[in-house]
Order: C-alpha cells, then sequence, then structure tokens
C-alpha cells in the first residue's frame, strides 16, 4: 500500500477498529532494511526537518544502512492533531509537532507552554535538556508514543495586518490566531485579544481574507510560510518559549531491537544540537529576510504584558504537582 495522506487519513479513523493501512505503514523491514516513515508540517529547509534528515543519515551510518528515515514534510500528510493520531495508531513511526498540539491531552506539558515561564533561550534550554526535560519525554507512553527529543521553536511573538502593538490595550478587538490548546486561547484572551484556533496551514490565507488579523510564533515560521507577506506589524512580545517536540509510535518502537531502541534514543538526542546550530542561524536569515521585506518591529512593555496573563498561571498551576514542577523550571539557573 502506498504511503498517501489519503490512506493515512483513513487508517487515523478505521485504525482504531479495523486497523485499514497501519501495518503497511509501519516500520518496514525489506531484505534486512528497516524505514521509519516521518512527518512534519514545515518545509524541507525547516531545522527541524533538517534534524530529522540528520538523524536518518546517522541511523544509516551507524547500522551500514540497515536503518534509515523517509520523510514527509510541508504537511504532506496532514496537520499536527493528524499526525500525533497517525503516529499513536503506528500509521507513521515519527511525527515532529508543536508542543501546543500535546498540551490538552498531556497536561504536564503545560508547563512548556505557559506565557513568560521562561526568562529566555538559554533558560528553557536548560530544562529541556535537564532531569525536567526527561521528566517530560516520559508522559507520553500512556498514550501509545514515545517522546524522543525537544526541539527549538521560540520565541513566539505576535503580528498582525492592522497596526503596531506595543502594550495590551492595543491587542481589543484585534482577532489572533490561536493554535489548538487551551492555554494558548486563554493567553490570548487574557491579552485583550479575540483567539481564532486554526491550524497552521490555514494561518496565511486567513491574514489574506482578514478571518483574522494576526497570528503569533517565531521568525522561521513566520518567515517560511510568508506570512509576512501580509501582516507586517511583529511585536517583540516573546511570550512564549513553548518547544517542539518528537515523538514516535510506541508501538513501532517496540518492534526494534533492544539495542536499535537504544540507538534510536541517542541519535534523537544528538540531533537536538544539529537542530539548534539550524535554528540559530535560521532566526538570524528570517529575521533579516523579513525585515528587509518592509516588517516593521515593534518593541512592546513586557512586563505589561506578563501582568495581564498572571490569572492564566494561576489558573494552570493550581493543581500542586504542576506547581512543584512549575517551581522547579524557576530554580533552574
Amino acid at each position: 500500500m502506498s504511503l498517501t495522506r489519503r490512506t493515512l487519513a483513513l487508517a487515523g479513523v478505521a485504525g482504531l477498529g479495523a486497523g485499514l493501512g497501519l501495518t503497511a505503514c509501519a516500520p518496514r523491514a525489506t531484505g534486512g532494511q528497516t524505514i521509519l516513515n516521518a512527518v512534519d508540517v514545515h518545509p524541507a529547509d525547516y531545522p527541524t526537518v533538517t534534524a530529522v534528515k540528520w538523524m536518518g543519515e546517522e541511523l544509516g551510518r551507524l547500522t551500514d544502512g540497515r536503518i534509515g528515515i523517509r520523510q514527509f514534510p510541508a504537511g504532506q500528510l496532514g496537520t499536527e492533531d493528524d499526525s500525533i493520531g497517525l503516529t499513536r495508531f503506528k500509521a507513521i513511526d515519527i511525527c515532529r509537532v508543536a508542543v501546543a498540539a500535546l498540551n490538552n491531552a498531556f497536561p504536564e506539558t503545560r508547563l512548556l507552554a505557559l506565557p513568560y515561564v521562561y526568562r529566555d533561550e538559554r533558560h528553557v534550554r536548560a530544562v529541556v535538556d535537564g532531569e525536567i526535560g526527561t521528566e517530560l519525554l516520559n508522559v507520553f507512553e500512556g498514550r501509545n508514543l514515545i517522546g524522543l527529543a525537544y526541539y527549538d521553536a521560540a520565541p513566539r511573538s505576535f503580528y498582525n495586518v492592522r497596526h503596531p502593538v506595543t502594550e495590551p490595550g492595543q491587542m481589543h478587538g484585534l482577532k489572533m490566531r490561536a493554535p489548538q490548546s487551551d492555554i494558548f486561547l486563554d493567553s490570548i484572551r487574557a491579552m485583550g485579544a479575540n483567539p481564532t484556533p486554526l491550524t497552521f496551514g490555514a494561518v496565511f490565507s486567513s491574514l489574506q481574507t482578514h478571518l483574522i488579523d494576526g497570528a503569533e510564533n517565531n521568525w522561521p515560521s513566520y518567515q517560511s510560510s510568508r506570512q509576512f507577506e501580509v501582516a507586517r506589524y511583529w511585536s517583540d512580545t516573546q511570550h512564549s518559549f513553548s518547544p517542539d517536540a518528537l515523538l514516535m509510535s510506541k508501538a513501532s518502537f517496540e518492534q526494534l531491537t533492544p539495542a536499535d531502541r537504544e540507538l534510536v534514543r541517542d541519535v534523537a538526542r544528538r540531533s537536538v544540537q544539529v537542530m539548534r546550530v539550524e535554528w540559530d542561524k535560521r532566526q538570524a536569515e528570517a529575521r533579516a529576510a523579513v525585515l528587509a521585506a518592509g516588517t516593521q518591529i515593534a518593541q512592546v512593555d513586557r512586563a505589561a504584558f506578563a501582568a495581564t496573563v498572571r490569572p492564566v498561571l494561576d489558573k494552570y498551576l493550581s493543581e500542586p504537582r504542576l506547581r512543584a514542577l512549575h517551581e522547579r523550571i524557576a530554580a533552574v539557573a
């Protein structure tokens, strides 16, 4: 069976009972070679896609070609929500998704997405690289996923088609795209805008048609999706340092030998540094490109924005377990 978007969409629905297409799309062992299928909504040259490409090359090198990765970037097989479901049910083997897409199903990941929790990029990297990051990779196994790594995807800021925004009062009345995460919906609402949940792929056309007035994301996504062509007012809120998660189907993972499982984990961990080198470079390039194209950057009163979302933090940190984890995150140097 060919690995097409239609086949996988059907597999994701019917696979709950009948398993249509799931076994066909599992890790394929042909002539002693195992090929893992990996998906991403970002284009082929995006840092997360580049990192997974490196993983495939490194696995091939270390196993003399016995294990490899076949990639499907640019949303070929659906949205991030599609990717999560298809990976859970073994229609595909590996997916890279924004943590926001996982917040509702995996409450512990909310600590990675809450606004104004992290001081800067260095802080969030120290958290996901340490003991807390390991704990937060282990939360997925109960729902048929294996957490392999966290990739950079921050900082995130707002941009819109209407006017410069420097303080929260100027957000009032703006319809802002939000990832399909309760945290992002609540945060955007607390800042004064009207949150509109949309998939990443729908943002550009929604900005063009004024279904929405703006969105929030990082420099590379803003540039690679061409959203800067229609939304030229960037507000440097840096409200979220939410990372991305690299996940693997638990069923696919358990089909590997114990030695190969550890190899996949190790190569995924090492791919983080590959990704970060590409990420740092891509952030600078994307920022320069959109400024050259006419994007206007507004410096903002971050303290004022942080104050608006304090009730959101209080709401999500009311559970003792999450509050304790938050305190540990704050203590990371």
